[in-house]
């Protein structure tokens, strides 16, 4: 069964409704996911920090053994096991650092110093336990390598904290350089994916509108082509009963096309003729001495899509005022062929001379408002008298080869002439 034309707009509009009042907690579920590219940013950095300090390290003792001045870096797999060991202490103070944020600033301000400072205090001791570890590995005892510490040229605890403060506070400002580096790498890239994500909410709200637009706009011509339908066959019920009766059975066929047309975005070219000869010929039935109606054939028309009961309007608009003002004949013709890459759309119908130039209806307003919408400035329409006693209503548009969902490849036009 068919859905009404108002829970056809409720949908989308709903949508939007609930993007509007998103939870706080799926926002932090999402910012919990968005940590794992910046995950892989920061062990990049990380790796690139590490390699860095241990080239320099070595191509410093390098220099300085040229000078029979040794053991003033520590070795490459002590500084190794440095590295490793703040790594996960780095990643941790990264996620809490982007976790506090800076806002407000009085109170994230120290909570981010502090995590820099707790990450980087500990740079000397985990290089202390790098050495201690590599010396094991290499065989010396815990108890010769107190003795090689306490023999050094410090000597006694004093000399050993005026000697190692200086190392440990240079190292802390080493560090607190390199963690800066990486804060404000990962700020600027959760900056970016916020920024990214926020646009495709923006262009996801913005199309979740324009279906909303649109069926808003398709919903007004459900009753706009009901009232005139209903108007024709009541003119028939007084003086030709089983004529009217037909023109019920018509309808419903009409009215049930007009409604799947209208849950749809866009429709096969051919579709639109024939809904819109169904509606002409339930028209010719009551003017029967008057209307004349031209419509080309589903197979003699270009394979495009077309946006779903775009001609309906300009057809019930030519019936109604090509029809008013004058007794005589009136002759519809619709037309559809292909313009390079643009189709054209035209419903010409005769009015009686000199008729002047009505206003825009809410037919035409409603086909000028769509195309607006859907194709902005890549789609014009005109509408108004092309002679004294010829109307014309024309549609340029791009030529859509396949609608949604339509399987691509398939030919675009029959075989012969492209224009009927």
């Amino acid at each position: 069964m068919s859905a009404s034309p108002l829970e056809r707009v409720t949908p989308a509009i709903a949508t939007l409704s609930r993007r509007e009042s998103a939870p706080a907690a799926a926002t932090a579920r999402t910012s919990h996911s968005s940590f794992r590219p910046l995950f892989g940013v920061l062990t990049a950095f990380w790796i690139y920090v590490a390699l860095s300090n241990l080239m320099y390290a070595i191509s410093m003792q390098a220099s300085l053994t040229v000078q029979n001045i040794h053991n003033v870096f520590a070795s490459w797999d002590a500084r190794v096991i440095q590295h490793l060991v703040l790594y996960p202490l780095f990643i941790l103070s990264m996620r809490g650092a982007l976790r506090t944020g800076w806002q407000p600033l009085w109170r994230a301000l120290p909570l981010q110093l502090l995590c820099a400072l707790g990450f980087a205090v500990l740079a000397s001791p985990a290089l202390e336990f790098g050495v201690y570890l590599s010396a094991l590995s290499h065989g010396e005892s815990a108890a010769a390598m107190w003795h090689h510490y306490m023999e050094k040229e410090w000597g006694t605890w004093s000399g050993f904290m005026a000697h190692e403060v200086p190392i440990w506070l240079a190292s802390i400002t080493s560090f607190l350089v390199t963690y800066g580096f990486g804060l404000a790498l990962v700020t600027g890239f959760a900056f970016y994916q916020r920024l990214r994500d926020s646009q495709l909410r923006l262009a996801s709200a913005e199309r979740a509108l324009t279906q909303a637009h649109l069926a808003a706009l398709r919903m007004q011509l459900s009753p706009h082509t009901l009232f005139n339908l209903l108007h024709t066959i009541r003119g028939q019920i007084s003086w030709d009963p089983p004529a009217a009766q037909a023109m019920v059975v018509q309808l419903g066929d009409l009215l049930r096309r007009l409604l799947n047309a209208g849950e749809r975005e866009f429709s096969r070219l051919a579709d639109e003729l024939q809904f819109v000869t169904l509606y002409l010929e339930l028209q010719q039935r009551r003017f029967a001495d008057r209307l004349t109606i031209r419509v080309p054939l589903r197979e003699d028309v270009a394979r495009a899509w077309v946006p779903s009961l775009i001609l309906q309007p300009l057809v019930e608009n030519a019936v109604v005022h090509g029809l008013a003002g004058h007794e005589g004949p009136v002759t519809i013709r619709v037309e559809a062929y292909v313009s390079g890459e643009r189709l054209v759309l035209r419903v010409l119908n005769t009015i009686a001379p000199g008729k002047p130039a009505g206003r825009i209806g809410i037919g035409l307003a409603n086909v000028r408002e769509r195309l607006e919408v859907q194709f902005g400035a890549a789609a014009t329409f005109s509408a108004g008298p092309a002679d004294d006693n010829l109307w014309l209503a024309e549609i340029h548009m791009p030529l859509l080869r396949d609608g949604p969902g339509a399987p691509g490849g398939e030919p675009l036009f029959p075989e012969g002439d492209r224009r009927p």
